[in-house]
């Protein structure tokens, strides 16, 4: 069992995601978390914690050891710049210090180009400044970028591309789903593409983008 640090994993989606992870016979959830009500939160549904800030020095997390990281981390956009961006580029810092062998991203639509996007631009542009260091950083990484997230159910289907020309919505469920697959290491390595609802099975979507 691979071991994976989820930052972010109190989020919405984060919760979603370490659900997935824990369900799996391939990965072990480490979950990041601010706060002792959030760790007892994972400490009762057995999963393993570990306390971190993206604020602060993030080195601490990493006295011990993990395979691959899943970035979910967001601050909602209170925090743009200090913990999408810079929380993001500390983590990809130290996973690069103890050779973590993949570091996927979730990102957004729109954070190939944040000055084109109408709102959210600030956001956008810290996640386009993370997605860009993570490219640079020499770690193999997997950048996945949703389009507008929604509460619906899993469908397990989704529309993938580099570029979609489009925009549309998915549902976290979906996306948790497909983050959790692109962890796999025949899947979208040094890779980054757009998501949103579909008619294309994840495995199969993520089977186009197995080889950069």
């Amino acid at each position: 069992m691979e071991k994976i640090l989820v930052a972010g994993a109190h989020g919405t989606t984060g919760k979603k995601i370490v659900n997935l992870l824990k369900e799996s016979q391939y990965f072990n959830p480490i979950a990041m978390v601010r706060k002792e009500e959030q760790k007892s939160f994972f400490e009762s549904q057995g999963v393993e914690t570990v306390m971190g800030d993206l604020e602060e020095d993030v080195s601490p997390v990493f006295n011990q050891s993990y395979d691959k990281v899943l970035f979910a981390a967001g601050s909602g956009g209170k925090k743009v710049v200090e913990v999408d961006q810079e929380g993001a580029k500390k983590m990809i810092d130290a996973s690069k210090q103890h050779n973590i062998k993949k570091f996927v991203m979730l990102s957004s639509m729109g954070a190939d180009n944040p000055s084109e996007a109408e709102e959210l631009q600030d956001y956008l542009k810290a996640k386009h400044n993370a997605d860009e260091y993570l490219k640079d950083s020499g770690l193999n990484y997997a950048i996945v970028r949703p389009g507008s997230l929604t509460d619906n159910e899993l469908t397990n289907k989704i529309e993938l591309a580099e570029k979609l020309n489009k925009r549309g919505e998915i549902s976290r469920n979906d996306v948790a789903q497909t983050l959790v697959r692109t962890l796999n290491d025949d899947v979208a390595n040094k890779s980054t593409f757009e998501i949103i609802k579909g008619d294309t099975i994840i495995a199969d979507a993520l089977n186009k983008v197995a080889v950069h």
